[in-house]
């Protein structure tokens, strides 16, 4: 196994270019998905365990099992297999009331939105609910009336959505009413969007190569271009904080990289 490793990095050195440098990250065995918000960061493991990283460690975050899971200014926030939705709070994970969904995102502007497990259908939590929620009570959300597999908020400029058809949609949600200006098709063939909270956006394609979106403004969402982001092997998740960029491999190496 550490000869494989060893392999697969060398590989991971070769495909460095002046833009991206990427290393291996503190190991997780099983790993299936790489988040980063916050100064945050967070893996789940095939065992539905979430830990975080301390350091070079990484430790069990709560005892609840989860098939995704989200960091971002309203909190850590995931969704079990029976798509109930969980806030983590005083150190576990605690249930909310409202749809079920089989994905949540938390890195807007304080709004936490996600996605139903049959239908497909967009919802979005107000930030002020966001925020306030404490692991009791009951919440309301919001409807986007949009079908999505997938979509991802940042703080600046918007959130990004993947549909059943592998195309990629952009839209302006408000954090305070979950309003949504309406959905800009932008590309196709991409499996995964990550938004980070400098409204940087990179995606995965369905066969697993990273792009990076390049002139995103206030006045302009959607962007210019793609930017190839170069990685040693396919990708399966990838996620962007503070200048990182966290990357799974279809292998399961944890990829750090930087500028």
């Amino acid at each position: 196994m550490k000869a494989t490793v060893g392999f697969l990095l060398v590989l991971c050195h070769l495909a460095a270019t002046r833009a991206w440098t990427c290393k291996e990250a503190p190991r997780l065995s099983n790993s299936r998905q790489i988040v980063a918000g916050q100064g945050q960061v967070l893996a789940r493991s095939s065992y539905n365990r979430v830990y975080f990283l301390s350091g070079t460690s990484w430790y069990r975050l709560g005892s609840v099992s989860l098939k995704d899971v989200s960091v971002g200014p309203s909190g850590i926030w995931g969704v079990d297999y029976g798509n109930r939705v969980y806030k983590f709070v005083a150190g576990e994970f605690r249930p909310s009331s409202g749809p079920l969904l089989q994905q949540v995102d938390a890195g807007g502007n304080g709004q936490v939105v996600g996605v139903t497990p049959t239908s497909n259908l967009t919802y979005c939590l107000r930030s002020n609910y966001a925020s306030a929620f404490k692991g009791v009570g009951s919440l309301s959300w919001n409807s986007l009336g949009r079908m999505m597999k997938s979509y991802s908020c940042g703080r600046l400029y918007g959130c990004w959505g993947v549909d059943q058809s592998n195309r990629l949609y952009v839209s302006q949600v408000s954090p305070t009413t979950c309003s949504s200006s309406g959905w800009s098709l932008v590309s196709t063939s991409m499996s995964m969007i990550d938004v980070s909270a400098d409204g940087s956006v990179f995606a995965v394609s369905t066969s697993g190569l990273v792009y990076q979106r390049t002139g995103i403004s206030s006045s302009r969402p959607q962007g210019v271009s793609w930017s190839s982001v170069p990685m040693c092997m396919p990708i399966t998740s990838v996620s962007y904080d503070l200048g990182q960029l966290w990357a799974l491999t279809s292998s399961g190496l944890l990829l750090q990289c930087s500028h």
